[in-house]
């Protein structure tokens, strides 16, 4: 077992949150970005429908089969995906001013996120580890919403002052980030692997 667990931390976590700053940024567009990103608001809610409802079949795969099927888990990556665009262009971290694309896939923006597709997966975990296993992360991931709201808050008032954002707290809000949308995969079923209890990479 503690070579098991000794392999696994050798190989890099299967969810890839990537972000990079894009500087000089407006000092006043922050201001608005919130409007600015209703569509997308309104897309997304629609989007999370399918998002459940593709989980919600993807469980009962992953019982009786032990494999998330292809399509469901393309879908549910590329929800996430948006979600971390619309989310890194607004309050989650300011970083851009590049208005995010409405698509589901990967193209080229300051922005990204990817999960490797699980060939396998456990039959006997998708029943807990989505609530049970997962209760202490979700205890975490609210103190993390809060502090990245926090930061970023601090950061836009920084924009707006000095015209730059300070590069260790963009650093903290991407690390935040990342251990969010770990398990945010994680409760997503896109993995059997526990998210780490750290920040970075």
């Amino acid at each position: 077992m503690t070579e098991e667990i000794q392999q696994q931390q050798e190989v890099p976590y299967p969810v890839n949150l990537k972000g990079e700053l894009e500087e000089p940024l407006s000092q006043l567009l922050w201001s608005v970005k919130a409007f600015l990103l209703v569509p997308h608001f309104v897309v997304l809610l629609f989007l999370f429908l399918g998002f459940a409802l593709a989980w919600a079949i993807s469980l009962f795969a992953i019982l009786f089969t032990g494999r998330y099927p292809r399509r469901l888990f393309d879908f549910n990556l590329g929800v996430l995906r948006w979600t971390w665009r619309v989310w890194f262009y607004g309050n989650g971290a300011l970083a851009t001013d590049q208005y995010p694309p409405f698509t589901l896939k990967a193209v080229d923006y300051p922005a990204d996120l990817d999960v490797a597709y699980p060939e396998k997966l456990s039959r006997g975990l998708v029943l807990i580890k989505w609530w049970l296993l997962a209760l202490p992360q979700y205890m975490v991931v609210c103190i993390l919403g809060y502090l990245i709201f926090m930061i970023t808050g601090f950061a836009q008032l920084a924009v707006f002052l000095t015209e730059r954002y300070p590069r260790d707290k963009f650093d903290s809000v991407l690390d935040m980030n990342r251990w969010v949308y770990r398990v945010a995969a994680y409760a997503a079923l896109m993995t059997d692997r526990y998210p780490p209890f750290r920040s970075g990479e």
